[in-house]
C-alpha cells in the first residue's frame, strides 16, 4: 500500500466517524454535559480502528484484536457511566462506536467502498430510530410472520436451490423459478405495507411503479386479487396496472438499447405510442378512481399469497419450457411462435434472445412487439380472472387501446 492510499484510507476512516458521530451528537444535542461520546469521539474511533488496522498488519493480529478489546472497554466504560448519570439504558450508542471502530479499519485494510456503504447504511438506521419504531409498533403478528415466510424464501432457500437446468433443453431452472415466486410475493408484500403506510392512491402506485421494475405480470396478478376485496378501489388498482405496464416497458426498452441498439429505432414509434395511451390511461383512471386518503375500504387480511406466488411460477416454469421445446425444434424460424409463448408469461427473457440472436433487426423487434401486445392481453386476462368482472370493463379498454396503438404504430412504420 503506498502512502498516498494509506492517507487516502485513513481520511476516510475518519469520515466514517464524522458522519456517525454527527447523527450522534444531533440525537444526544439535549444531554451535551452528560454524554460521553459526541462527533469528536467518533471521529477518533474511526481514526483509530484505521490505525490499529495498520499497526496490525506489521505486528500481528494479536496486536490488532488487543486493540479492538481494549477500545471496546473504555468506550463501554464511559457509555455506562452515562447510562447512570442519565438514568437511560440502551446499547446502540456502544454498538455504534464498536461499529465506527470496525469500519475504520475495513476502510484501511478490507474493502473501500464496502465500508463506505455500511457507514451509510449505520448512519440511516440510527438517523430513522422514531420511524422504525413506529412502523414496528405499528406491525401485527401475521405481518412479522410472513416478513419472516420472505426472508427465508429470498436469503435462505433461494441460494440452496441449483442454478442450473434440470432439463436438456435448458429451460427448466430451479433458481430462476423460485426467483419468480419470490417476486411475486415480496410485491404482494410490498403492497400491503404501502397501502398500509401511504393510504390507497399514493400506496398502489408506489409499489406498482417498483413492481413494474421486477415483473408487471406478477404486480398485475397481486394488484388483481386486491379487487376482490369489499369496496375495492377499481379504477385506482387499474391505475397501478397502467403504470405497472409502463414501468415495464420503459426497463424493456432500456434493456434493448443496452444489448442491441439497433432495435431502438424499430421499436421506438410503438412502444412511444403504447406508452403514451397507458399513461393517459393511468391519469384518467386517477382522475376518475377516487381515493385520496388511507385505505378505508381495503379490508386486507394476508400481506404475503405464497398460494398464488408458487402457482404463477410453475406457471412460468411451465411455458419456458414449451417455448425451449419449440425453438429446439423449429431452429429461427420459430422464433416468433416462441415470442408469443414467452409473452404469455413476461417479456424479459424473449428481450434477451431478441438482443443476442444473430437474425436482422426486423425479426428480432417484431418477437418483442409480439410478445409485448400477447403479455397486455395476458395481464388484461389475468386481471379479469383474479378481479372479476367489474375489474375486468376498468382495465380491458385500456389495455385494448394500449394494443391498438402498439399494432397502428407498427403497421404506419415505413
Amino acid at each position: 500500500m503506498t502512502n498516498d492510499s494509506l492517507i487516502l484510507r485513513l481520511g476516510v476512516a475518519l469520515a466514517i466517524g464524522l458522519l456517525i458521530g454527527l447523527e450522534r451528537a444531533w440525537h444526544q444535542r439535549e444531554n451535551q454535559d452528560k454524554r460521553a461520546a459526541g462527533i469528536r469521539t467518533f471521529a477518533l474511533a474511526g481514526l483509530t480502528g484505521g490505525l490499529t488496522a495498520v499497526l496490525g498488519q506489521t505486528l500481528g493480529g494479536g496486536f490488532a484484536a488487543a486493540g479492538f478489546v481494549a477500545f471496546t472497554l473504555v468506550f463501554a466504560g464511559f457509555e455506562a457511566r452515562e447510562a447512570i448519570l442519565t438514568q437511560s439504558f440502551g446499547a446502540t450508542t456502544a454498538i455504534a462506536g464498536l461499529v465506527v471502530f470496525l469500519l475504520g479499519a475495513l476502510a484501511v485494510v478490507g474493502d473501500l467502498p464496502a465500508a463506505v456503504a455500511a457507514a451509510i447504511a449505520t448512519a440511516a438506521v440510527l438517523a430513522f430510530r422514531n420511524i422504525l419504531h413506529e412502523f414496528v409498533a405499528k406491525l401485527s403478528w401475521e405481518e412479522v410472520r410472513d416478513g419472516i415466510i420472505l426472508l427465508a424464501m429470498a436469503f435462505l432457500m433461494l441460494p440452496l436451490l441449483p442454478d442450473k437446468a434440470l432439463d436438456p433443453w435448458g429451460a427448466l431452472n430451479l433458481r430462476a423459478v423460485w426467483l419468480i415466486a419470490t417476486t411475486l410475493a415480496a410485491v404482494s408484500f410490498a403492497g400491503w405495507l404501502a397501502v398500509r403506510s401511504f393510504g390507497a392512491r399514493w400506496g398502489i402506485l408506489l409499489v406498482a411503479a417498483i413492481g413494474g421494475l421486477a415483473s408487471s405480470t406478477a404486480t398485475t396478478a397481486s394488484l388483481a386479487r386486491l379487487a376482490r376485496l369489499p369496496s375495492a378501489l377499481h379504477r385506482l388498482l387499474a391505475a397501478g396496472m397502467c403504470v405497472s405496464g409502463a414501468v415495464s416497458m420503459t426497463r424493456i426498452a432500456v434493456l434493448v438499447a443496452v444489448l442491441r441498439p439497433g432495435l431502438l429505432g424499430l421499436l421506438a414509434l410503438p412502444y412511444g405510442a403504447a406508452l403514451a395511451v397507458l399513461a393517459g390511461s393511468a391519469l384518467w383512471l386517477l382522475r376518475h378512481g377516487g381515493a385520496t386518503g388511507p385505505a378505508t375500504g381495503f379490508a386486507l387480511k394476508s400481506p404475503l399469497d405464497l398460494g398464488g406466488a408458487l402457482q404463477m411460477a410453475a406457471l412460468f416454469a411451465g411455458v419456458s419450457l414449451i417455448a425451449a421445446l419449440l425453438q429446439t425444434q423449429w431452429g429461427d424460424a420459430g422464433f416468433l411462435v416462441v415470442a408469443g409463448i414467452s409473452g404469455l408469461v413476461d417479456l424479459d427473457a424473449i428481450t434477451v434472445t431478441a438482443a443476442r440472436m444473430g437474425g436482422p433487426d426486423l425479426i428480432a423487434a417484431q418477437g418483442i412487439l409480439l410478445a409485448t401486445a400477447i403479455n397486455l392481453v395476458v395481464k388484461a386476462g389475468i386481471a379479469a380472472s383474479l378481479g372479476g368482472a367489474a375489474m375486468a370493463r376498468t382495465f380491458w379498454p385500456a389495455t385494448c387501446l394500449t394494443v391498438l396503438a402498439l399494432g397502428g404504430a407498427y403497421l404506419l412504420m415505413p
